[in-house]
Protein backbone atom coordinates (compact mmCIF):
# COMPACT_ATOMS: atom_id res chain seq x y z
CA UNK A 1 0.00 0.00 0.00
CA UNK A 2 1.44 3.23 -1.02
CA UNK A 3 0.23 5.72 1.58
CA UNK A 4 1.16 9.12 -0.55
CA UNK A 5 0.23 7.62 -3.73
CA UNK A 6 -2.69 7.03 -5.67
CA UNK A 7 -2.45 3.02 -5.37
CA UNK A 8 -5.80 1.30 -4.47
CA UNK A 9 -6.01 -0.72 -1.75
CA UNK A 10 -8.71 -3.30 0.04
CA UNK A 11 -10.42 -0.86 2.71
CA UNK A 12 -10.48 -2.51 5.77
CA UNK A 13 -13.63 -4.51 7.37
CA UNK A 14 -14.27 -1.31 9.66
CA UNK A 15 -14.24 0.94 7.11
CA UNK A 16 -17.01 -1.28 5.19
CA UNK A 17 -19.10 -1.55 8.41
CA UNK A 18 -18.92 1.91 9.46
CA UNK A 19 -19.75 3.11 5.28
CA UNK A 20 -22.29 0.82 5.24
CA UNK A 21 -24.14 1.75 8.47
CA UNK A 22 -23.87 4.94 7.34
CA UNK A 23 -25.58 5.00 4.03
CA UNK A 24 -28.30 3.07 5.63
CA UNK A 25 -28.65 6.03 8.33
CA UNK A 26 -28.84 8.26 5.25
CA UNK A 27 -31.79 6.28 3.56
CA UNK A 28 -33.47 6.95 6.77
CA UNK A 29 -32.94 10.98 6.77
CA UNK A 30 -30.43 10.81 9.91
CA UNK A 31 -27.28 12.81 8.43
CA UNK A 32 -25.40 13.75 11.45
CA UNK A 33 -25.76 10.30 12.59
CA UNK A 34 -24.31 9.11 9.44
CA UNK A 35 -21.79 11.86 8.65
CA UNK A 36 -20.21 10.31 12.23
CA UNK A 37 -19.43 7.50 10.54
CA UNK A 38 -18.14 8.35 7.19
CA UNK A 39 -15.61 10.63 9.12
CA UNK A 40 -14.51 7.85 11.21
CA UNK A 41 -14.41 6.06 8.06
CA UNK A 42 -12.39 8.69 6.21
CA UNK A 43 -10.12 8.95 9.55
CA UNK A 44 -9.61 4.96 8.68
CA UNK A 45 -7.93 5.14 5.27
CA UNK A 46 -7.82 8.81 4.88
CA UNK A 47 -5.89 7.84 1.41
CA UNK A 48 -8.92 5.76 -0.53
CA UNK A 49 -10.77 8.29 -2.74
CA UNK A 50 -13.95 6.47 -1.66
CA UNK A 51 -13.72 7.86 1.40
CA UNK A 52 -13.68 11.44 0.78
CA UNK A 53 -16.50 10.51 -2.31
CA UNK A 54 -18.75 9.44 0.24
CA UNK A 55 -18.50 12.22 2.51
CA UNK A 56 -18.67 14.71 -0.34
CA UNK A 57 -21.98 12.89 -1.23
CA UNK A 58 -23.31 13.37 2.50
CA UNK A 59 -22.97 17.14 2.28
CA UNK A 60 -24.60 17.43 -1.05
CA UNK A 61 -27.60 15.84 0.51
CA UNK A 62 -27.29 18.65 3.51
CA UNK A 63 -26.41 20.73 0.98
CA UNK A 64 -22.94 22.35 3.03
CA UNK A 65 -21.73 23.13 -0.39
CA UNK A 66 -18.55 24.65 0.85
CA UNK A 67 -17.74 20.83 2.99
CA UNK A 68 -18.44 19.14 0.22
CA UNK A 69 -16.51 21.32 -2.20
CA UNK A 70 -13.29 20.62 0.30
CA UNK A 71 -14.31 16.52 0.26
CA UNK A 72 -14.58 16.23 -3.09
CA UNK A 73 -11.37 17.78 -3.71
CA UNK A 74 -9.53 15.62 -1.35
CA UNK A 75 -12.02 12.57 -3.65
CA UNK A 76 -10.50 13.98 -7.38
CA UNK A 77 -7.01 14.22 -5.57
CA UNK A 78 -6.85 10.64 -5.30
CA UNK A 79 -8.46 9.21 -8.41
CA UNK A 80 -6.20 7.10 -10.03
CA UNK A 81 -8.16 7.77 -13.61
CA UNK A 82 -7.96 10.42 -15.73
CA UNK A 83 -11.74 11.42 -16.29
CA UNK A 84 -15.48 10.30 -16.58
CA UNK A 85 -15.15 9.96 -12.59
CA UNK A 86 -18.24 10.40 -10.64
CA UNK A 87 -16.57 12.46 -7.99
CA UNK A 88 -15.79 15.60 -10.50
CA UNK A 89 -19.41 14.97 -10.98
CA UNK A 90 -20.26 15.98 -7.50
CA UNK A 91 -17.50 18.56 -7.50
CA UNK A 92 -19.17 20.47 -9.62
CA UNK A 93 -22.50 20.20 -8.61
CA UNK A 94 -21.20 22.23 -5.34
CA UNK A 95 -19.09 24.75 -7.14
CA UNK A 96 -22.19 25.41 -9.11
CA UNK A 97 -23.56 26.03 -5.89
CA UNK A 98 -20.71 27.98 -5.37
CA UNK A 99 -20.71 29.91 -8.01
CA UNK A 100 -16.86 28.87 -8.00
CA UNK A 101 -16.95 29.18 -12.03
CA UNK A 102 -13.29 28.10 -12.42
CA UNK A 103 -13.69 24.98 -10.63
CA UNK A 104 -17.07 24.27 -12.36
CA UNK A 105 -15.53 24.50 -15.53
CA UNK A 106 -12.72 22.08 -14.23
CA UNK A 107 -14.82 19.49 -12.71
CA UNK A 108 -16.98 19.18 -16.38
CA UNK A 109 -13.64 19.01 -18.12
CA UNK A 110 -12.30 16.50 -16.24
CA UNK A 111 -15.71 14.20 -16.31
CA UNK A 112 -14.78 14.59 -19.84
CA UNK A 113 -17.24 17.50 -21.29
CA UNK A 114 -16.75 19.98 -23.43
CA UNK A 115 -16.65 23.44 -22.15
CA UNK A 116 -16.88 26.23 -24.65
CA UNK A 117 -14.50 29.10 -23.73
CA UNK A 118 -11.33 27.33 -22.32
CA UNK A 119 -10.15 27.31 -18.81
CA UNK A 120 -9.08 31.13 -19.24
CA UNK A 121 -12.73 32.18 -18.87
CA UNK A 122 -13.55 33.21 -15.18
CA UNK A 123 -18.26 33.67 -15.97
CA UNK A 124 -20.05 30.57 -15.47
CA UNK A 125 -20.23 27.98 -17.79
CA UNK A 126 -22.15 29.41 -21.33
CA UNK A 127 -23.19 27.64 -24.50
CA UNK A 128 -22.79 23.68 -23.82
CA UNK A 129 -25.97 23.46 -25.85
CA UNK A 130 -27.53 20.62 -23.74
CA UNK A 131 -31.06 21.20 -25.10
CA UNK A 132 -34.33 20.37 -23.04
CA UNK A 133 -35.19 18.30 -19.95
CA UNK A 134 -37.02 17.26 -17.49
CA UNK A 135 -36.98 18.32 -13.73
CA UNK A 136 -38.94 17.22 -10.83
CA UNK A 137 -39.41 19.82 -8.65
CA UNK A 138 -40.06 18.73 -4.38
CA UNK A 139 -38.98 15.02 -5.03
CA UNK A 140 -39.32 14.33 -1.41
CA UNK A 141 -42.77 16.05 -0.92
CA UNK A 142 -45.41 16.69 -3.75
CA UNK A 143 -42.88 16.21 -6.64
CA UNK A 144 -43.63 17.32 -9.96
CA UNK A 145 -42.22 17.28 -13.43
CA UNK A 146 -41.81 20.31 -15.79
CA UNK A 147 -40.27 21.07 -18.47
CA UNK A 148 -36.81 22.91 -18.89
CA UNK A 149 -33.65 24.32 -20.49
CA UNK A 150 -30.38 23.10 -19.35
CA UNK A 151 -28.36 26.00 -18.66
CA UNK A 152 -25.03 23.35 -17.75
CA UNK A 153 -24.83 20.18 -16.14
CA UNK A 154 -25.75 21.09 -12.81
CA UNK A 155 -28.85 23.99 -13.99
CA UNK A 156 -31.93 24.02 -15.22
CA UNK A 157 -34.65 26.81 -16.65
CA UNK A 158 -37.91 26.34 -15.34
CA UNK A 159 -39.96 26.62 -18.81
CA UNK A 160 -43.35 25.38 -17.57
CA UNK A 161 -45.62 26.96 -15.34
CA UNK A 162 -45.36 25.01 -11.83
CA UNK A 163 -48.42 24.29 -10.44
CA UNK A 164 -48.43 26.25 -6.92
CA UNK A 165 -47.83 22.92 -4.53
CA UNK A 166 -44.16 22.96 -5.42
CA UNK A 167 -43.20 26.53 -4.63
CA UNK A 168 -41.65 27.33 -8.09
CA UNK A 169 -41.98 29.58 -10.53
CA UNK A 170 -41.69 30.13 -14.20
CA UNK A 171 -38.72 31.13 -15.34
CA UNK A 172 -36.54 29.99 -12.27
CA UNK A 173 -33.40 28.56 -12.59
CA UNK A 174 -33.04 25.11 -9.60
CA UNK A 175 -29.86 23.21 -9.50
CA UNK A 176 -30.35 19.15 -10.09
CA UNK A 177 -28.63 16.14 -9.21
CA UNK A 178 -26.68 14.35 -11.85
CA UNK A 179 -28.45 10.87 -12.16
CA UNK A 180 -31.64 10.84 -13.83
CA UNK A 181 -34.61 9.37 -11.94
CA UNK A 182 -36.85 8.32 -15.08
CA UNK A 183 -37.71 9.80 -18.72
CA UNK A 184 -39.71 11.68 -20.82
CA UNK A 185 -40.40 10.53 -24.39
CA UNK A 186 -42.09 12.38 -27.69
CA UNK A 187 -43.88 10.91 -30.33
CA UNK A 188 -41.11 12.09 -32.34
CA UNK A 189 -38.85 9.43 -30.56
CA UNK A 190 -36.82 11.61 -28.65
CA UNK A 191 -36.12 11.05 -24.93
CA UNK A 192 -35.65 13.52 -22.50
CA UNK A 193 -33.99 12.63 -18.50
CA UNK A 194 -36.04 13.32 -15.59
CA UNK A 195 -33.47 14.90 -13.03
CA UNK A 196 -33.96 15.32 -9.31
CA UNK A 197 -34.17 19.10 -7.80
CA UNK A 198 -31.82 19.81 -5.20
CA UNK A 199 -32.62 23.25 -4.50
CA UNK A 200 -33.71 26.93 -6.04
CA UNK A 201 -30.30 28.52 -7.30
CA UNK A 202 -31.85 31.60 -9.13
CA UNK A 203 -35.60 32.97 -8.03
CA UNK A 204 -38.05 34.63 -10.28
CA UNK A 205 -39.68 37.59 -10.06
CA UNK A 206 -42.62 36.84 -12.28
CA UNK A 207 -45.58 35.47 -10.07
CA UNK A 208 -47.68 32.47 -11.10
CA UNK A 209 -51.55 32.99 -11.77
CA UNK A 210 -54.46 30.35 -12.15
CA UNK A 211 -57.42 31.90 -14.08
CA UNK A 212 -61.02 30.16 -15.73
CA UNK A 213 -61.20 30.20 -19.15
CA UNK A 214 -63.70 29.76 -21.78
CA UNK A 215 -61.82 28.56 -24.66
CA UNK A 216 -64.27 26.73 -27.62
CA UNK A 217 -61.69 25.47 -29.39
CA UNK A 218 -58.13 24.15 -29.14
CA UNK A 219 -57.18 26.98 -31.47
CA UNK A 220 -58.21 29.94 -28.94
CA UNK A 221 -56.73 28.17 -26.31
CA UNK A 222 -53.46 28.37 -28.21
CA UNK A 223 -53.75 31.78 -28.95
CA UNK A 224 -53.71 32.90 -25.94
CA UNK A 225 -50.64 30.60 -25.24
CA UNK A 226 -49.03 32.72 -27.81
CA UNK A 227 -50.11 36.02 -26.88
CA UNK A 228 -48.35 35.40 -23.41
CA UNK A 229 -44.78 33.71 -25.16
CA UNK A 230 -44.77 37.20 -27.69
CA UNK A 231 -44.97 39.39 -24.62
CA UNK A 232 -41.98 37.26 -22.74
CA UNK A 233 -44.05 35.12 -20.46
CA UNK A 234 -45.87 32.00 -20.69
CA UNK A 235 -49.38 30.54 -20.58
CA UNK A 236 -49.92 26.81 -19.90
CA UNK A 237 -53.01 24.82 -19.83
CA UNK A 238 -52.95 22.65 -16.74
CA UNK A 239 -56.54 21.30 -17.79
CA UNK A 240 -54.33 19.40 -20.24
CA UNK A 241 -50.88 19.14 -19.40
CA UNK A 242 -51.09 18.18 -16.03
CA UNK A 243 -51.19 14.59 -15.20
CA UNK A 244 -51.00 12.62 -11.68
CA UNK A 245 -49.02 10.06 -11.53
CA UNK A 246 -47.88 7.79 -8.88
CA UNK A 247 -44.05 7.24 -7.92
CA UNK A 248 -42.76 4.45 -10.00
CA UNK A 249 -44.70 5.83 -13.45
CA UNK A 250 -43.31 9.23 -12.68
CA UNK A 251 -39.74 7.49 -12.20
CA UNK A 252 -40.22 5.14 -15.51
CA UNK A 253 -39.90 6.16 -18.86
CA UNK A 254 -43.25 7.81 -20.04
CA UNK A 255 -44.67 9.27 -23.12
CA UNK A 256 -44.68 13.27 -22.67
CA UNK A 257 -47.80 13.73 -24.43
CA UNK A 258 -50.24 10.83 -23.52
CA UNK A 259 -53.76 11.75 -23.14
CA UNK A 260 -54.23 14.05 -25.88
CA UNK A 261 -55.74 11.65 -27.99
CA UNK A 262 -58.61 9.76 -28.17
CA UNK A 263 -57.55 6.90 -25.63
CA UNK A 264 -57.44 7.72 -22.15
CA UNK A 265 -53.70 7.38 -20.90
CA UNK A 266 -53.57 4.33 -17.63
CA UNK A 267 -51.16 5.83 -16.10
CA UNK A 268 -53.41 9.27 -15.36
CA UNK A 269 -54.23 8.79 -11.81
CA UNK A 270 -56.60 11.58 -12.06
CA UNK A 271 -60.22 11.28 -11.47
CA UNK A 272 -63.26 12.89 -13.44
CA UNK A 273 -63.40 16.67 -12.25
CA UNK A 274 -59.86 17.09 -11.16
CA UNK A 275 -56.74 18.34 -13.09
CA UNK A 276 -55.45 15.96 -15.61
CA UNK A 277 -56.64 14.68 -19.19
CA UNK A 278 -58.80 11.90 -17.61
CA UNK A 279 -60.24 14.69 -15.42
CA UNK A 280 -61.79 16.72 -18.13
CA UNK A 281 -63.44 14.00 -20.25
CA UNK A 282 -67.45 14.36 -20.43
CA UNK A 283 -69.34 12.10 -21.98
CA UNK A 284 -66.50 11.10 -24.34
CA UNK A 285 -65.96 14.44 -25.60
CA UNK A 286 -62.32 14.91 -25.93
CA UNK A 287 -62.88 19.02 -25.64
CA UNK A 288 -64.09 20.93 -22.81
CA UNK A 289 -64.19 24.74 -23.27
CA UNK A 290 -63.78 25.29 -19.33
CA UNK A 291 -60.41 25.59 -18.78
CA UNK A 292 -57.90 25.68 -15.98
CA UNK A 293 -54.70 27.55 -16.70
CA UNK A 294 -51.39 28.68 -15.64
CA UNK A 295 -50.29 32.42 -16.13
CA UNK A 296 -46.97 34.07 -15.79
CA UNK A 297 -47.11 37.35 -16.09
CA UNK A 298 -46.38 40.31 -13.56
CA UNK A 299 -49.53 41.65 -11.97
CA UNK A 300 -49.18 45.16 -14.38
CA UNK A 301 -49.56 42.54 -17.43
CA UNK A 302 -51.64 39.79 -16.87
CA UNK A 303 -55.33 41.67 -17.29
CA UNK A 304 -54.52 43.03 -20.57
CA UNK A 305 -53.24 40.10 -21.88
CA UNK A 306 -56.56 37.91 -20.84
CA UNK A 307 -58.79 40.84 -22.24
CA UNK A 308 -56.74 41.38 -25.01
CA UNK A 309 -57.29 37.83 -25.93
CA UNK A 310 -60.85 37.78 -25.55
CA UNK A 311 -61.12 41.40 -27.75
CA UNK A 312 -59.52 39.12 -30.96
CA UNK A 313 -62.26 36.96 -30.49
CA UNK A 314 -65.17 37.53 -27.72
CA UNK A 315 -68.36 35.24 -29.77
CA UNK A 316 -65.74 32.23 -28.72
CA UNK A 317 -63.19 33.24 -25.82
CA UNK A 318 -63.85 34.93 -22.25
CA UNK A 319 -62.06 34.55 -18.41
CA UNK A 320 -63.25 34.57 -14.74
CA UNK A 321 -61.78 34.32 -11.20
CA UNK A 322 -57.98 35.34 -11.98
CA UNK A 323 -55.82 34.62 -8.92
CA UNK A 324 -52.35 34.83 -7.94
CA UNK A 325 -51.30 31.87 -6.11
CA UNK A 326 -47.67 31.81 -6.66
Amino acid sequence: MRIFGKGRHRPSASWRQATDRAFTLIGDGRYEDAGALLTRAADLEPWLSESWFNLALLHKFRHDWEQARAAGLRAVALLDREAGAPDWWNVGIAATALQDWPLARRAWQAYGLRVPGGAAVSGEPAGMDLGSAAVRLSPEGEAEVVWGRRLDPARIEVLSIPLPSSGRRWGEVVLHDGVPHGERTTAAGHAYPVFDEIELWAPSPVPTWVVLLEAATEEDRDALEQLAADAGFAAEDWSSSVRLLCRMCSESRMPSDEGDGEHLDPHDHSEPGHPGPLGHRTDGQLWVPERECGLAAPASLVRGLLDGWVADSPDSRDWRDLEEVC
